[in-house]
């Protein structure tokens, strides 16, 4: 069991080794932090948080430096989640606000985050696949071609180009429009592709019937689409910038970042606190292949669709930091999108 001043150790060698990226000794200890005690009581309590496998000597007759479990009982115990300063608020609030679809909305996250931590930024689609389909509109460009615009209710709105077997006029388009909403609009996103996949099944024997057709098979992959997972992410270069922080190589993660499939479910298994934020911490990701990294993150809200912001990098991070920017990137995107819906 680790005494209350031994946690404050703990605290002490975390918060020096991120700031200094040497291994922290007793008599450092005493020189920066007031713990009114020597530096033979310190390197007391050193030896009962390395029994309890929190701290590692890195080599011989060095100083101490976290392992993957005292970083754990640092994040649940000991990490204040900071306020961030003025200048950090202003940064979030210049990249996230303005007009800007989800896409964009996101794309702007993850520079933000990236810029505000130096870690790999990582933002995570919202599922919309009980999004409400509002509105289908078809736009002639050309005879043959056809912009096929579909917006839901969280404020989705996509565009995809279809390009048609056969020639439509303004009244074709007019029925072919009137069809495809009456198949859609009012349904949700998993309804109407369900809808529209039993629909592309049938004989098709006019001009008509195949116009429809070919417009469908476009809808049927935006919908289709709409209810994937994916990752925005950024700033993979940084993790080129900090390989020395890493215990071992960093291709694994430059890999997943590539692929996106294991972090996507690594930051669907992480589990929650009650204000909504989330640490994986090295080893605790080996059954993905991570266990060089620590990812954090926090939810956010996209109208009624939960996912999820975070941070990916060495577990030598600034967690209270790292956190706190997470936590107020998440409450300005769940801000900015509830505005953007009421202005709809």
């Amino acid at each position: 069991m680790v005494s209350e001043r031994g946690l404050q150790v703990l605290r002490a060698i975390v918060q020096d080794y991120v700031d200094t990226r040497e291994p922290v000794g007793s008599k450092a200890i005493v020189e920066r932090h007031a713990f009114g005690v020597s530096a033979a009581t310190i390197r007391n309590d050193m030896a009962l948080l390395e029994d309890e496998e929190l701290i590692e000597a890195p080599h011989t007759s060095s100083g101490r430096v976290p392992t993957d479990k005292g970083y754990r009982v640092f994040v649940d115990h000991l990490a204040e989640i900071r306020p961030l300063s003025p200048a950090q608020r202003t940064a979030i609030a210049s990249f996230l606000e303005g007009p800007g679809d989800l896409d964009d909305a996101l794309a702007r996250t993850v520079r933000a985050l990236t810029q505000l931590t130096g870690q790999v930024a990582i933002v995570q689609y919202p599922s919309f696949s009980k999004a409400t389909i509002t509105h289908v509109e078809l736009v002639a460009l050309e005879p043959s071609r056809v912009l096929v615009i579909v917006v839901t209710d969280t404020g989705r709105v996509s565009q995809r180009l279809a390009l048609l077997t056969g020639v439509l006029d303004e009244t074709d388009l007019a029925r072919v429009r009137a069809e495809v909403s009456t198949l859609l609009v009012g349904r949700s996103v998993r309804q109407g592709a369900k809808r529209v996949e039993e629909q592309a099944a049938g004989d098709v024997r006019t001009a008509h019937q195949t116009a429809v057709t070919d417009i469908l098979r476009v809808v049927q992959e935006e919908l289709d689409e709409f209810r994937q997972d994916r990752l925005v992410m950024g700033g993979a270069a940084n993790l080129a910038r900090r390989e020395s922080d890493f215990r071992g190589s960093i291709y694994p993660l430059l890999e997943a970042i590539e692929e996106q499939v294991t972090i996507l479910r690594l930051m669907g298994e992480m589990v929650a606190d009650d204000n909504g934020l989330a640490a994986s911490i090295g080893r605790e990701n080996e059954a993905f292949g991570l266990s060089e990294a620590s990812v954090i993150a926090s939810d956010y809200d996209a109208t009624g669709a939960r996912a999820r912001v975070g941070l990916m990098g060495p577990t030598r991070m600034d967690y209270p930091s790292n956190l706190a920017a997470v936590r107020a990137v998440a409450r300005y995107l769940t801000r900015l999108l509830a505005e953007d819906e009421k202005g709809r």
